[in-house]
């Protein structure tokens, strides 16, 4: 076991549940690591829908936290220090990852299981919006999904920060894929090359949508339960936000499942070869500083973003 200096460092934290107004920034100790963890200078992470369930409490059944808690997903950044049992990763390798909890603060200890080498061809701030959607991406639909080139793929939520990456490796896999979006989300959607987009809207997307082999749920609710119907016998229902009704799913003749990511630098490995190939961009709404955390939040509370906001965190 390793300890860094004893200087404390900034991190975003709440002592209670409860709206952004929970939120302060505090001064903590530094992380200590262990044999087979790096520590790593943060340089941005980014505004998670999954942040504000867990500030809210809600999660606290299925997947507790302890307070205080210091919030967030993912992180791009350097590697600091390392453990005695690392093998890939070395002190100022470029990194990032995904974990639950911890990246909003100046430094964090992870798994080396859990860390890639940063894409070459992209910024910190842009491997951070990317770190998610990748690995979210993957469990979906490598993972899960097991897609297969000339398959038909809706995705509902497609312009956002997990959407907007999934279907371009989905395009990557050779997957004709259909996006759902509004406003600005379908002009994305097009620069993209995304095969078919619909204006939830305008338009009726059960209308337009039929015989899929696999449906990408990132919105839930009634429009989970009007999706069962667009399956094809043996299609699969996969959503990151709800589980699907297992009735529903036998009466259609389907797999419904809800999809949970485990973080893994295999994951990342595999999405940040097609990053560097320019086969996935990433779409960055805004950037803030980490005191302005809890601004953040809201913006990504209210909906409709389309992309990521990332956090910086400046020496």
């Amino acid at each position: 076991m390793t300890k860094v200096d004893s200087r404390p460092m900034k991190a975003i934290q709440y002592k209670t549940f409860g709206h952004s107004d929970v939120i302060v920034l505090n001064d903590i100790e530094k992380p200590v690591i262990q044999d087979n963890e790096v520590l790593i200078r943060t340089i941005a992470t980014t505004v998670n829908p999954m942040d504000m369930k867990i500030r809210s409490g809600s999660l606290q059944k299925g997947m507790p936290v302890e307070l205080p808690y210091t919030p967030g997903l993912d992180v791009a950044g350097t590697i600091e220090m390392v453990g005695s049992k690392v093998t890939r990763l070395k002190k100022g390798d470029e990194v990032f990852a995904t974990t639950f909890g911890g990246t909003y603060a100046e430094f964090i200890n992870l798994n080396e299981a859990q860390v890639s080498l940063k894409p070459d061809t992209v910024s910190a701030h842009e491997a951070a919006a990317l770190a998610i959607p990748l690995v979210t991406s993957y469990t979906i639909l490598v993972e899960v999904g097991q897609v297969k080139a000339g398959q038909q793929l809706l995705v509902h939520g497609a312009a956002g920060g997990v959407g907007s990456v999934l279907v371009q490796m989905a395009k990557a896999l050779g997957a004709h894929v259909i996006g759902t979006a509004s406003g600005k989300g379908i002009e994305l959607l097009k620069s993209y090359e995304v095969d078919e987009t619909i204006d939830y809207k305008k338009q009726d997307f059960t209308k337009t949508a039929q015989d899929l082999d696999i449906v990408v749920d990132l919105v839930g609710g009634e429009t989970q339960q009007k999706s069962f119907s667009l399956l094809k016998k043996g299609g699969k229902l996969l959503s990151t936000v709800m589980p699907p009704s297992q009735e529903m799913a036998g009466k259609f003749g389907i797999t419904g499942q809800f999809v949970f990511s485990k973080p893994s630098f295999e994951k990342l490995d595999f999405g940040k070869k097609m990053v560097d190939e320019g086969k996935i961009k990433t779409q960055i709404v805004k950037t803030m500083l980490l005191k302005d955390a809890a601004k953040a939040q809201d913006l990504v509370s209210t909906g409709g973003v389309n992309g990521k906001i990332v956090l910086e965190i400046k020496k």
